[in-house]
């Protein structure tokens, strides 16, 4: 089954870290993470991921079940075997594709995600699991991305750390592109499933 869990902010708020571990259904120190950071390079993206993985311990997480992978090479099945979940940083999202499509690992994530591990996304790493990459305006194409096909994990489009002031702006985007975006605070996220899709929040 289909399970995933499309976050603004991570695990900030403790309701979707309690959604986040009845997806998986397994006791936290059990739960085995592929934890992709490869989107984050600035300081601040930097920052974020550090608190994501802080997220993670919190919630009885233990530190050598997570396994971070920068998209840096062939990671290898028997890496990912015992994989629960694969969690995607956030970060700048033209360049996160970017790496997914260089290292071809978007085929791998489709097949994990076939498979019942859990896919966690936050920000970027939420906005790649859509049709579209595009909402992301605010993160600069530096690597000159010109095709904007995500993951097609979900038809579902999201635009994280959403406030009102960005309204107009989406409405703008909606209009032009015939496509629904949906509006993510960051305590707020989108679980997903085969039969089901509510926010969490």
């Amino acid at each position: 089954m289909k399970k995933l869990l499309l976050t603004s902010a991570g695990l900030e708020n403790p309701k979707i870290g309690e959604e986040f571990l009845k997806l998986v259904y397994k006791p936290a120190p059990k739960i085995k993470i592929l934890f992709i950071p490869t989107a984050a390079r600035t300081n601040e993206e930097l920052y974020y991921v550090g608190k994501a993985k802080k997220e993670l311990l919190e919630i009885g997480i233990k530190n050598e079940n997570i396994l971070i992978y920068n998209l840096d090479g062939d990671i290898g099945n028997a890496k990912l075997e015992h994989i629960d979940v694969i969690y995607v940083c956030g970060g700048n999202t033209f360049y996160l594709l970017h790496r997914v499509r260089e290292d071809n690992f978007g085929e791998k994530i489709r097949e994990m995600v076939h498979k019942g591990i859990v896919y966690v996304g936050a920000s970027a790493g939420s906005i790649l699991a859509g049709p579209n990459i595009e909402i992301s305006g605010r993160d600069k194409n530096d690597v000159e991305l010109k095709e904007f096909t995500g993951l097609n994990l979900t038809d579902k489009i999201i635009s994280p750390h959403y406030t009102d002031e960005e309204e107009d702006i989406i409405n703008e985007f909606e209009q032009e592109t015939g496509r629904k975006i949906i509006r993510l605070t960051d305590k707020q996220a989108l679980l997903v499933t085969d039969s089901n899709i509510k926010v969490v929040e």
